[in-house]
C-alpha cells in the first residue's frame, strides 16, 4: 500500500480484511463484486477514478458467434438447436458455415449462457 495514502475511517476495516485475503479471495471478491454491480475491474482500472461513471456503463445488447465446433460438430449442433430453438437443419447449417453470428442483441446473462454451453460441448464461442 502506498505510504502517503490516507484511508477514511468508514473504510479502515474493509481495508484490513481485504489486506489479509489470499489472492485466490481477492479475485473472487473482484469476480463477486463484477457480477453484482456489472462492472469490469479492468475497465475501471484502465479507465482511472476520473471516468468512473462512464467505466460503470456496460455493454447491453451482445452477439454470439460460434468460431469452433472444436471437432464435435454434431454435440455443437445439438446444444444450438436446443438453445436457440432451431431446426436440425438450421442448426446444421450454422454449425457447417463457421464464423456464424448465432445470436444478435442479447443480454449479458443470455449470452454467457449460451457461450457456457457451446463451450461444455466443446466448441468456441466469440461475443461481441
Amino acid at each position: 500500500m502506498e505510504e502517503n495514502l490516507i484511508i477514511p475511517a468508514k473504510f479502515e476495516a474493509i481495508v484490513k480484511q481485504i489486506e489479509e485475503m489470499s489472492v485466490l479471495d481477492l479475485n473472487e471478491l473482484v469476480k463477486l463484486f463484477e457480477k453484482k454491480f456489472g462492472v469490469s475491474a479492468a475497465a475501471v482500472a484502465v479507465a482511472g477514478p476520473a471516468a468512473g461513471a462512464a467505466a460503470a456503463e456496460e455493454k447491453s445488447d451482445f452477439t454470439a458467434i460460434l468460431t469452433s465446433d472444436g471437432g464435435a460438430k454434431i454435440g455443437i449442433m445439438k446444444v444450438v438447436k436446443e438453445s436457440l430453438g432451431l431446426g436440425l437443419k438450421e442448426a446444421k447449417d450454422l454449425v457447417d458455415n463457421l464464423p456464424a453470428t448465432l445470436k444478435e442483441g442479447m443480454k449479458k446473462e443470455d449470452a454467457d449462457a449460451l457461450k457456457k454451453a457451446i463451450e461444455d460441448a466443446g466448441g468456441k464461442v466469440e461475443l461481441k
